[in-house]
């Protein structure tokens, strides 16, 4: 019995042994791997922290508007572009991005800015104005006059990778302003400076608040954690990511110094969204919101920031703004209870508006019409990774103003006229382009009504018949034998059949249905009559219309067919402002550019884009077609754009409408900018509008608002004005009662004098007949 005892005895001390033995084995087996998983977390972070932290993408910047005495300005233009950057009207100066504006004098502290070519520093300005133009610029603390300065160019977009598509502008910690830093500490870990990593006071502080309300209402994660959260991890909740990401903020803060990960959190932190675009850090906050670099955001601006932080969806302040306001007051009130503002400080503070940039609508001004234009003109040149990753700064020639005329134009212009016409809303879309004449820059572009939101660019991808603005094309190729044509020459307008390959005939019409007799060239393009084009177009032959059009910066593949003479051409409307910048700058091409320079993200110049200019179409002709241009306004189908004609000057411009009136152009240009408009329906349905009714009203606004400066038609040396009358188209002198002043090429003008002439040579029954009447 006491053997039988013992051996149970025995047996229960080898199985405590076995235990005891187990579970050293298993401790030791599971410290080993826990080690494990602790260096490789360790080398993780070491690896992805030390290096590049994040994808930069490329930042892309508007041109720079140049100030310099003798400039056309005013003051009310030089406040609105103020404002668009960001800057604040105040009674003083009180550091960079505000100004004082005065009826005759503006001051203005100009943000300092490093541009591809030079560094401009911070500068205190005054702008004196005289008779609508700069009088002078004094610098305020030089005490000296300046020759011209630039202020900074309006940041209008990123390029980031699609896929990810987060978009962030770094920031240094000693560039953020203390009340933000100590702010955001103060709201969302206030023992930040004092734990390593984790807080267990914040943990028993939050569970104990939990416990109490028997729901989760408060957190525990420092800031660190946070950092490693959304730099590291995946957003799943359970107890395992948990367990890790409290490892991940020990070993961090082992490596790195509480000011480092400060300053990674600030341009980590998601604090919004735009369609697929992730708004990251303060950096790009302020500017999504408030449209102004981070050092110049006031209490109430920080603490909506701040405040977003807690929930960048919840808090959002344009979708959410009393919500996002009642956050925002929360958090100045930790402001004022932590001694970073004052009582009077924090009324003042919650007394402010949220104050948001772009409204309610959406953030600032983006263009994504253009930036994809600028992508396309990049591609090749760069590697996508160099422009998602980079931080490359891309300095485009985008004119603020001018894109803003061209989206309020088209946006205002077609809602009326879908209004006038009871048309149901969104029925009709449109696009436009405006271009510089001296060096073939893109100013602006809109792709659609929708123009801040990407999608479906018609300004580059909407490849559309051009209708009638062929015919200039088609008269050029004409005039280009002086021997042949010249403005006056008479052109039949009667019916006409055209034989075709395939056996049939084609029997154009003029659009009113009508003939009208004899037409002079410059009356036939005025008038846009088609018959009389197709006339000269089949005496020219469609392969040399086909080889001006690719002169003038066509790029497609039309038909050598006689309906290209009305219009069977398909471009996009910035290639017809291509092929009309051409005419404008009297026959001579640049291709158009949207890009002036690229720099590093440190701005050191990687490429320029220098204007190179060839000579494309004859000038004499040109000349002569541009005239005829003008006459398109003065007098034919685009009269109403005469409201746009500065005093002194003149316009030159074309029509266009095609088949069931599916498409309505207008391309005109002054003596400094193309514009081309171009109207219409995406499913290619008639919509009811010729180019004078439809594509013309828009295009006169955006003309009017852009007070383009008018031609001052100088002829070249081998073009001669010579007085010619109207009914034969011969010389004409006082003698003569209708008469018009027509340009010629040098050695071609009509040497015979009318009947009418005085200079006339007269036969006898010509007095006979001057006796009877």
């Amino acid at each position: 019995m006491a053997r039988s005892k013992r051996k149970s005895s025995f047996s229960l001390r080898q199985l405590l042994y076995l235990l005891l033995a187990t579970l050293i084995v298993s401790l030791s087996v599971g410290g080993l791997l826990l080690s494990g998983y602790v260096v490789q977390l360790d080398q993780e972070i070491r690896t992805r922290f030390a290096g590049s932290r994040w994808a930069l993408p490329a930042q892309v910047y508007a041109a720079a508007v140049d100030l310099y005495p003798g400039r056309q300005l005013e003051p009310a233009e030089l406040r609105r572009e103020l404002d668009r950057l960001g800057y604040r009207h105040s009674p003083a100066l009180t550091g960079p991005g505000t100004y004082v504006a005065g009826e005759k004098r503006i001051e203005v502290a100009i943000r300092g800015f490093r541009f591809w070519d030079a560094e401009q520093p911070d500068l205190r300005l005054a702008v004196r104005f005289e008779d609508r133009r700069i009088a002078a610029i004094d610098d305020l603390e030089a005490g000296a006059p300046r020759d011209i300065v630039r202020l900074d160019p309006m940041l209008i977009g990123s390029i980031y990778p699609q896929s990810q598509a987060e978009d962030r502008v770094l920031v240094r910690l000693e560039d953020v302003p203390p009340l933000l830093r100590e702010g955001l500490i103060a709201v969302e870990d206030r023992g930040f400076y004092e734990h390593f990593g984790i807080s267990i006071r914040g943990i028993v502080r939050a569970a104990l608040a939990n416990l109490r309300a028997g729901r989760v209402v408060q957190g525990a994660s420092t800031i660190t954690q946070q950092l490693v959260k959304n730099f590291f991890l995946t957003s799943e909740r359970d107890w395992a990511r948990k367990g890790k990401e409290a490892i991940m903020a020990l070993l961090l803060e082992a490596h790195y110094t509480k000011d480092e990960i400060l300053e990674a959190y600030l341009n980590e932190i998601h604090l919004g969204q735009e369609g697929n675009r992730a708004v990251h850090g303060f950096g790009l906050g302020s500017r999504f919101y408030f449209n102004k670099p981070v050092d110049e955001l006031r209490a109430h601006e920080i603490a909506l920031l701040v405040g977003v932080v807690k929930g960048s969806s919840q808090y959002n302040p344009r979708r959410n703004p009393e919500r996002s306001q009642a956050r925002r007051d929360l958090v100045l009130k930790v402001f004022r209870d932590a001694g970073l503002i004052d009582q009077d400080q924090y009324l003042a503070a919650v007394a402010q508006p949220l104050g948001l940039a772009g409204g309610s609508g959406g953030s600032v001004a983006r263009y994504p019409a253009y930036v994809d234009l600028v992508k396309r003109q990049l591609k090749g040149q760069y590697q996508d990774s160099d422009l998602t990753n980079e931080g490359l700064r891309i300095f485009t020639t985008l004119d603020p103003n001018a894109q803003e005329v061209l989206e309020r134009d088209l946006a205002s212009g077609i809602a009326s006229l879908e209004k006038d016409r009871k048309l149901e809303d969104q029925t009709l879309q449109a696009a436009g382009v405006i271009t510089s004449v001296d060096g073939g820059e893109v100013l602006a572009m809109v792709g659609g009504r929708e123009f801040r939101y990407a999608g479906f660019n018609r300004a580059i991808d909407s490849r559309r018949s051009i209708g009638s603005l062929v015919k200039p094309f088609v008269f050029l190729t004409a005039l280009s034998n002086p021997d042949r044509f010249n403005l006056h020459t008479l052109l039949e307008d009667e019916p006409i059949e055209v034989p075709l390959s395939n056996r049939k005939t084609w029997a154009p019409k003029n659009y009113d249905r009508k003939n009208h007799g004899p037409q002079p060239l410059y009356l036939a393009l005025a008038h846009s009559y088609n018959i009389p084009t197709v006339r000269a177009g089949l005496e020219v032959g469609v392969e040399n219309v086909l080889d001006t059009l690719r002169a003038a910066g066509y790029s497609g593949d039309a038909m050598p067919v006689p309906s290209v003479f009305l219009g069977a051409v398909d471009a996009s409307p910035l290639e017809v402002a291509q092929m009309y910048g051409t005419l404008a700058a009297n026959g001579y091409q640049t291709e158009l550019s949207a890009i002036r320079s690229v720099t590093t993200k440190e701005g050191e110049p990687l490429n320029r884009y220098p204007i190179k200019v060839r000579q494309a179409l004859p000038e004499a002709p040109t000349y002569l077609i541009n005239w005829g241009l003008t006459q398109v306004i003065e007098q034919g189908t685009a009269r109403r754009a005469r409201a746009a004609v500065p005093a002194g000057g003149a316009l030159a411009g074309k029509t266009g409408t095609t088949d069931d009136l599916r498409d309505s152009w207008f391309a005109g240009f002054g003596a400094d900018r193309v514009a081309v408009v171009w109207m219409g329906r995406d499913d290619y349905k008639p919509m009811g509008f010729t180019g004078s009714s439809g594509a013309l009203v828009l295009w006169t606004q955006i003309a009017k608002d852009l007070q383009l400066r008018g031609l001052d038609m100088l002829p070249p040396a081998d073009i001669q004005d010579q007085l010619t009358d109207r009914f034969t188209g011969l010389k004409a002198d006082e003698g003569c009662t209708s008469v018009v002043l027509l340009p010629y090429v040098r050695g071609h003008a009509p040497t015979a004098y009318a009947p009418c002439a005085l200079a006339a040579e007269r036969t006898p029954l010509d007095w006979l007949r001057e006796i009877f009447e």
